[in-house]
C-alpha cells in the first residue's frame, strides 16, 4: 500500500534516472542548494569498489564469453541489464523488430558506454532547413555550445583542434598518441581522402577534480575503479551527495508521475523492488531522466483526469519518432601486421582515431543518394585476448594443431582490424512506442510496445558504410574478412540495437506540434522537465551522451532560474 500522505516528505525536485541526464540534472541542482530524492531502478553501484578491471579472463565462465543475461561479455559494468531483462519484458508490433536496452544500476549505461563524447554541430541542428526531412530543433548549436564548454570540463574529454566545420571542436584534454594498426587505417584513409582524426573520449589524460589519469589498462568497458573514464555515479552523484542536498534510493521502480487537483506533478509512485510495496514521492518539481523510452513509458502510463491519453500528451506526440544510431560494420585482415614482435598495445578502452563524416556538401548539392551522414569508428591491433578476439582467424589460418597452431596465432595476432558506421536516422511517423493493452511487468506495470521501421535513406547509408570500409582495408593492403548482416540490407542494425535511442517526447517552439518547450519543460505541466535523450529531434551521428549532458545542464539551469522567478516554485 502507498505511504499515507500524512508521513511524507515533500521535496523541491525528484529525479526519476541516474544516468548521464538524471547525473547532470543532480549535480546542477545538489550545488544549487536544492532539497532532492533521485531514484533508480536498479541497485547500487560504486565503480571504485565494485569494477572488475584487473580480473583475468581465465577467473571468468568461459573466459568471459557473452551470455544472454551479460551480452557484452561476463566483464561489462552491468548489474542488471541488457535487451532481455527476467520479468521485465516489452514487445514489437507485428512487423517491426526493436531492441530495447535497459541499464538497471546506479548510473545506467555511463558505466559501460564507449565513451565517445562528439559535439553536434551547426547543420545538425537544422537538419530539416537543408534537406527538408525530419525536423529542425528550436535551439540552435550556439545555443548549446556554452554548456558543451561546461560538460566537456567537468567530464573530461580528450581530442584536438581541427576546425571542422559540423564536427566542432571542444575543451579537450590531450589525446594520446595513435597505435600501430591506427597510423595504418590513417594512411589508406588519407590517400582517399577520408579525414582521420584523433578520437573525442570522456577519458583522462590529466588529472581532473582529483580523478586520476588514464593508466591505458583499456578495459573502461568493464568500469574504471580509477574513476578515469566518465560515468555519471563518480563524476556527478557522489560529489552532489556530499552537498547534503541529495538523497538516492536504489530498486525503485517508477510507476507515473502524481499530478495534484491543479494540474501540475506533485511528485511519483514507484514499486520497491525488494519489498513489492508501492511508495510514493512528493515533489514540487519532477525530472524524468530514466532514459528516451522509459521515459516514455511513465508518461504515457501517468493517466488521469487531467491527462486522460498519459501527463503533458495532450498532442498525442508522448512515444512518437522514436530513433536509433544506422549502424553496419566491416572486419579485415592487414598482412603487413604479420609476425610483429611483442609489445603493448593496448592504450584506452576505445579508439585513438576515428573519421568524422566528410561528404554533407555533396549531400547538399543532391550529389549523394542519402541524407544525412555517419562517422567511423574503428578497432584492431593486440588487445588482451579474449573470446572473440581472433575472430577473423578461421579465414586466416586454414587448420593446424599444437605447436603448428599456435605459431601461426602468435604470427596473425594483432592483425585483424575493424570498422563500424555510426548514422543518422531521420525521424519517420513508423518509429514510435506505445503501451501495450494485454501485457504487464513483474510489477504490475503496463510495459511498452514498439514500432520501427528503417527509411531507404538509412539502408543506402548502411549500403555506403560497407563500400568505404571495404575500400579502406584494401588501400590499406588487407582483405575483408567478415561483414555484418545479410546482404539485402547492407548489414544495418536492428534498431535499438547500437542502444542510442532518442527522441518519444520532442522539444519544439509549439504546443501544438511539441511535447516541450526549448527548455525541456512540458507545455502541458509547467513543473514537469525531461533532461534524457527524449527531447531530441533528430538523431545526429554524434553519440548522444555528451548533448544529454549538455542539453540537460541548460535544462536544470533554467529550472533553477524559474525557481528564482518564482515561475515554479519550490
Amino acid at each position: 500500500m502507498p505511504q499515507t500522505a500524512t508521513k511524507l516528505k515533500t521535496y523541491d525536485v525528484v529525479i526519476v534516472g541516474s544516468g548521464a541526464g538524471g547525473g547532470i540534472a543532480a549535480h546542477v541542482l545538489a550545488q544549487a542548494g536544492a532539497k532532492i530524492c533521485m531514484l533508480e531502478a536498479g541497485d547500487w553501484f560504486d565503480c571504485s569498489k565494485q569494477s572488475k578491471m584487473f580480473a583475468w579472463p581465465y577467473a571468468a565462465p568461459h573466459r568471459g564469453a557473452s551470455t544472454k543475461e551479460k551480452p557484452f561479455g561476463y566483464f561489462d559494468a552491468t548489474l542488471l541489464g541488457g535487451w532481455q531483462i527476467p520479468g521485465e519484458p516489452y514487445t514489437s508490433a507485428p512487423g517491426s523488430d526493436f531492441r530495447w536496452w535497459r541499464g538497471r544500476m546506479l548510473g545506467g549505461r555511463t558505466n559501460h558506454y564507449g565513451r565517445i563524447s562528439l559535439r553536434m554541430g551547426p547543420y545538425d541542428f537544422k537538419p530539416y532547413s537543408r534537406d527538408g526531412k525530419g525536423f529542425d530543433w528550436p535551439i540552435t548549436y550556439d545555443d548549446l555550445a556554452p554548456y558543451y564548454d561546461k560538460a566537456e570540463e567537468l567530464i573530461g574529454v580528450f581530442g584536438t583542434q581541427e576546425g571542422l566545420e559540423n564536427t566542432p571542436d571542444g575543451k579537450f584534454q590531450p589525446a594520446p598518441a595513435p597505435r600501430g594498426y591506427e597510423r595504418l587505417i590513417k594512411r589508406a584513409s588519407d590517400d582517399l581522402k577520408i579525414p582521420c582524426i584523433p578520437s573525442r573520449l570522456a577519458i583522462l589524460t590529466r588529472p581532473l577534480n582529483g580523478r586520476a589519469a588514464c593508466h591505458y589498462c583499456a578495459q573502461c568497458g568493464r568500469s574504471c575503479s580509477a574513476n578515469a573514464n566518465f560515468n555519471s555515479p563518480g563524476v556527478h552523484i557522489f560529489p552532489a551527495m556530499k552537498t547534503g542536498n541529495l538523497e538516492v534510493r536504489t530498486g525503485a521502480m517508477v510507476r507515473e508521475v502524481l499530478v495534484g487537483p491543479d494540474g501540475l506533478a506533485s511528485g511519483v509512485s514507484y514499486v520497491d523492488t525488494k519489498t513489492r510495496r508501492e511508495v510514493t514521492v512528493r515533489a514540487k518539481i519532477v525530472v524524468l531522466a530514466a532514459s528516451c523510452c522509459e521515459t516514455a513509458r511513465i508518461m504515457l502510463n501517468s493517466k488521469s483526469t487531467a491527462f486522460p491519453d498519459g501527463i503533458a500528451n495532450s498532442t498525442g506526440l508522448v512515444g512518437k519518432y522514436i530513433m536509433d544510431t544506422v549502424g553496419s560494420s566491416v572486419g579485415g585482415y592487414l598482412p603487413i601486421l604479420q609476425d610483429l614482435p611483442p609489445f603493448n598495445e593496448d592504450g584506452v578502452g576505445g579508439m585513438h582515431m576515428y573519421m568524422p563524416w566528410w561528404l554533407y556538401k555533396e549531400q547538399k548539392a543532391e550529389k549523394m543518394p542519402f541524407a544525412r551522414g555517419y562517422h567511423i569508428e574503428i578497432g584492431g591491433g593486440r588487445g588482451m585476448p579474449e573470446a572473440g578476439v581472433l575472430s577473423g582467424s578461421h579465414n586466416i589460418l586454414g587448420g593446424g594443431y599444437g605447436v603448428d597452431l599456435k605459431r601461426n596465432l602468435r604470427k596473425i595476432y594483432g592483425c585483424d582490424v575493424y570498422f563500424a558506421g555510426r548514422g543518422e536516422m531521420i525521424p519517420n511517423a513508423n518509429s514510435f512506442c506505445e503501451i501495450d493493452p494485454h501485457v504487464v511487468d513483474q510489477w504490475g506495470i503496463p510495459v511498452l510496445r514498439f514500432h520501427f521501421k528503417w527509411s531507404q535513406d538509412e539502408i543506402l547509408q548502411a549500403k555506403h558504410m560497407q563500400e568505404t570500409f571495404q575500400a579502406i582495408i584494401e588501400a590499406a593492403g588487407g582483405k575483408v574478412t567478415d561483414k555484418s548482416g545479410a546482404d539485402d540490407n547492407w548489414g544495418i542494425a536492428r534498431g535499438g540495437e547500437i542502444i542510442h535511442e532518442v527522441g518519444a517526447t520532442k522539444m519544439g517552439d509549439n504546443a501544438k506540434t511539441s511535447v516541450l518547450n526549448d527548455h525541456c519543460q512540458a507545455w502541458d505541466c509547467k513543473n514537469l522537465f525531461i533532461t534524457d535523450a527524449a527531447p531530441f529531434v533528430s538523431n545526429a551521428d554524434k553519440n548522444p551522451t555528451l548533448t544529454i549532458t549538455a542539453l540537460g545542464w541548460r535544462t536544470t539551469d533554467y529550472i533553477v532560474e524559474q525557481v528564482k522567478k518564482l515561475n515554479v516554485k519550490v
